[in-house]
């Protein structure tokens, strides 16, 4: 078996588990679905990362960050896309079901943003949206959230899977601005039939996103010497941004960051 990046055949015993079913999955992308789940509290932090098990495959975990803050009615929500040579992660996209239970053990990460931050960047490359989402909706929970600038990257404007949830979001929360990206403006020429069956008119135009990969977009800016800086999304892409804000001056201690 081949295992791709955050997957693991290793089970910690001993380790605290909580079980939670699936109640939706919905397919967005040929490689993308979003899994809503309700079960068992889960004791996490938004930002953070948990390992799940399917029952697809009992003995193999893969590590998800949910989309949404904990909840004590036990929501939980996952974006997965698919790895090159992972088994779960595509099983997990091709066969889940409403109905299967997952088992979920321990919650990790330091994606977070401090109670005194005014001001705060993030930038998500693909699925490394979830755990930024999930930060987005438990900071709406302060009496004063910061001021918010997110920047959501993809290859393509058909890449972001989230355009029309995060449009709306930005148009309900005063303080958060959304920042489209792609490194193309043009879509492959290849139809995705998950993609056109989920198409809605709600959405950035084209015309409203900037080209380039997140780390140029990120680094034509300059320094971000009064922000707490977010970055979560490919090992690639999260090194890449990372490198790029530290060279333009951005504090090595002001970011925080993740590769999913």
């Amino acid at each position: 078996m081949t295992l791709g990046p955050g997957e693991t055949g290793e089970i910690r015993i001993g380790a605290q588990e909580w079980t939670s079913t699936v109640v939706g999955h919905h397919r967005l992308r040929h490689d993308l679905a979003v899994i809503r789940l309700i079960g068992e509290y889960v004791p996490f932090e938004a930002g953070q990362s948990v390992q799940v098990q399917v029952p697809q495959h009992p003995g193999l975990r893969r590590r998800l960050s949910p989309a949404l803050p904990p909840s004590l009615d036990g929501k939980l929500e996952f974006h997965v896309r698919t790895v090159p040579g992972g088994w779960c992660s595509g099983s997990i996209i091709a066969d889940t079901r409403p109905g299967d239970e997952w088992r979920i053990t321990e919650p990790t990460g330091w994606l977070s943003v401090d109670d005194w931050t005014t001001d705060v960047v993030m930038i998500a490359g693909g699925t490394g949206l979830a755990p930024l989402r999930a930060i987005l909706l438990d900071l709406a929970r302060r009496p004063e959230p910061p001021r918010t600038h997110l920047f959501v990257g993809g290859r393509s404007p058909r890449d972001l899977y989230a355009s029309d949830m995060l449009y709306l979001l930005a148009g309900e929360l005063p303080w958060l601005t959304v920042v489209p990206v792609v490194e193309a403006a043009n879509d492959p020429n290849w139809v995705d039939e998950w993609y056109e069956n989920c198409r809605v008119d709600i959405g950035f135009d084209v015309d409203e996103m900037l080209e380039g990969t997140l780390a140029d977009v990120i680094g034509d800016m300059g320094p971000l010497l009064h922000h707490q800086v977010l970055v979560c999304g490919s090992p690639a892409m999260t090194r890449a941004t990372v490198d790029r804000l530290i060279l333009t001056g951005t504090p090595a201690e002001a970011i925080r960051y993740e590769g999913v």
